[in-house]
């Protein structure tokens, strides 16, 4: 399956959403401290996306009960924000959001350290950076799924990780997830991206197997030998010549 490309005025919405998205991760990642929890920072969060004239896209989605996704060191995804999850020095943390803004939906991760974290994790997080943002750089129109996910897949491998097989990017816009879905690894050929497309762009590895497992709460979802991961996204627009960054954090 494909998408059909958005409308100018959509495009305006998920331009302004994601400023807010984008500054909302920002403000919140610096409250990422030794001794915060994590509905700390959902409370912090819910609130800066609401007083910007939005909703927290996540927050009810099938049942989910926070504003954030807060995936500490070795949580992939979805983990639910709690008054007994306190962070910890060294620990590092994927913080995942979505924002509801005039009827379009734009989403994003960041991933920090909390404190001082070891050559390790900042290794992890510049991978997932540099993963990231090479991914960016190549996007254009006219390429397939899988071209995107070989660039994403050889990073991901470069550093020695595993991409998540499971887990994957996909579009976002007039609902949280829109196709194509984006492995992060090679699995075929898949659609052409066209310009007027938006999608999240969403690295996740793990350290170790990439082998996963849910949790009881039936959302959390963490590596199955306990080994470090990592997730980062940015919801980007493909535009006639690259592509835009929607949800930029500057």
């Amino acid at each position: 399956m494909t998408q059909s490309p958005k409308t100018p005025e959509a495009i305006q919405a998920m331009r302004e959403g994601g400023i807010v998205l984008g500054q909302c991760l920002k403000e919140t990642a610096t409250r990422a401290l030794p001794g915060t929890s994590t509905l700390e920072l959902d409370q912090f969060a819910e609130q800066f996306l609401r007083d910007h004239g939005g909703t927290p896209t996540f927050k009810g989605y099938r049942g989910f009960p926070g504003t954030l996704c807060t995936n500490i060191n070795e949580v992939v995804v979805h983990g639910i924000p709690k008054a007994e999850d306190v962070l910890k020095e060294g620990d590092i943390i994927a913080i995942d959001c979505g924002f509801s803004y005039k009827d379009l939906i734009t989403d994003s991760t960041i991933l920090v350290g909390v404190g001082q974290i070891s050559p390790e994790k900042q290794q992890i997080i510049k991978a997932a950076e540099e993963t990231l943002s090479t991914a960016i750089d190549f996007i254009k129109p006219n390429i397939h799924v899988g071209d995107l996910s070989v660039v994403i897949e050889a990073i991901i491998r470069k550093h020695g990780y595993n991409p998540v097989e499971e887990l994957t990017g996909h579009g976002v816009g007039h609902k949280l997830h829109e196709p194509p879905h984006i492995p992060n690894q090679y699995e075929e050929q898949g659609p052409l991206l066209k310009t007027g497309m938006t999608l999240a762009i969403e690295p996740i590895f793990a350290v170790g197997s990439p082998k996963i497992t849910t949790l009881k709460d039936k959302w959390t979802i963490v590596t199955s030998d306990g080994s470090l991961s990592a997730q980062i996204e940015h919801t980007i627009l493909i535009t006639e010549t690259g592509c835009e960054v929607l949800t930029k954090r500057d």
